[in-house]
């Protein structure tokens, strides 16, 4: 890697994050959706390659595991209590709720208060442990007043079921209503090099201190035509891949934003947490951040 040292107004990329101001974790982290099978759906090949994938993960210093239920569906969160529980004490496993699954590509949204419960609960016993460390509302149901879903979510919390409360896909207006109604750690968005339209939810999260945990950190495969381009030039500065670049940019690009790449490979896994090492310039952030559509 370039031995090119950041500006000191870019955040460093092997930095760590207080989630909810009092979980430390290491800002790349490893997502779980890739250990499950087409559309999430069911499992992905042996089991044992999961679980080795997973535990290499925590070997090479990750503190932070997103997971959900919906994943398999309840797959990933089995996976992860057999790969890693007991859990080790810097470890932070983080799980979603309030989408059922009905087939690899039926997603129904469910935030009553009593099915987010249910769901909770169905997490806390495939993961093995009393209290999850961030549990994360999967999607707002719109059926559902928007309080009474926060209100179960605060309940459970209260309860000592879970410790803190993320949300997943919401607009900056929606994420400030929120946080009027009870205390929030942590959002989801898709967020990437090449798709930005959460920037405003990611000011609120910089404003409030929240983490920001980009889904498709990598753009789900689209870092081709002119993207690959500038992604390259860059990457050859670095000696590093583009899929590195990509992660690099978004830990460089604000101190909240906690990409958990998912990969079912060893080789992949070891090149995403390569993205630490990279130190990108401000020249670097300058052509990056001109990759962003009109």
């Amino acid at each position: 890697m370039s031995a090119s040292l950041p500006s000191p107004s870019l955040p460093s990329p092997d930095g760590s994050f207080l989630i909810g101001g009092e979980l430390p974790v290491r800002r790349l982290g490893y997502g779980t959706a890739q250990l499950t099978g087409p559309g999430y759906w069911g499992p992905r090949g042996d089991r044992r390659d999961a679980l080795t994938v997973l535990r290499s993960a925590v070997e090479q210093g990750v503190t932070l595991i997103d997971t959900a239920d919906n994943y398999g569906p309840g797959v990933a969160e089995e996976l992860v209590a057999e790969a890693l529980h007991p859990y080790r004490d810097d470890l932070v496993i983080a799980t979603k709720g309030g989408v059922v699954r009905t087939g690899d590509s039926a997603w129904h949204i469910a935030g009553r208060p009593e099915q987010l419960r249910a769901m909770c609960e169905a997490s806390l016993r495939r993961l093995r442990t009393d209290r999850i460390d961030l549990y994360q509302l999967h999607r707002l149901d719109p059926q559902v007043p928007m309080a009474e879903q926060m209100g179960a979510l605060d309940a459970l919390r209260q309860e000592g079921k879970i410790r803190h409360i993320g949300l997943d896909t919401l607009t900056a207006d929606q994420l400030e209503q929120a946080l009027s109604l009870t205390g929030i750690a942590s959002v989801q968005n898709r967020f990437n090099l090449l798709d930005r339209a959460s920037d405003a939810v990611l000011k609120v999260c910089e404003t409030h201190g929240l983490a920001f945990l980009p889904w498709f950190p990598l753009a789900n495969g689209a870092l081709t035509g002119e993207a690959a381009a500038a992604l390259d030039g860059v990457a050859q500065g670095h000696g590093a891949t583009r899929g590195q670049i990509a992660l690099a940019w978004l830990l460089h690009r604000s101190p909240v934003l906690c990409p958990t790449p998912g990969t079912g490979s060893p080789v992949h896994l070891a090149e995403n947490l390569g993205a630490r090492d990279v130190r990108l310039t401000t020249e670097d952030m300058s052509r990056l951040e001109a990759l962003a559509p009109a």
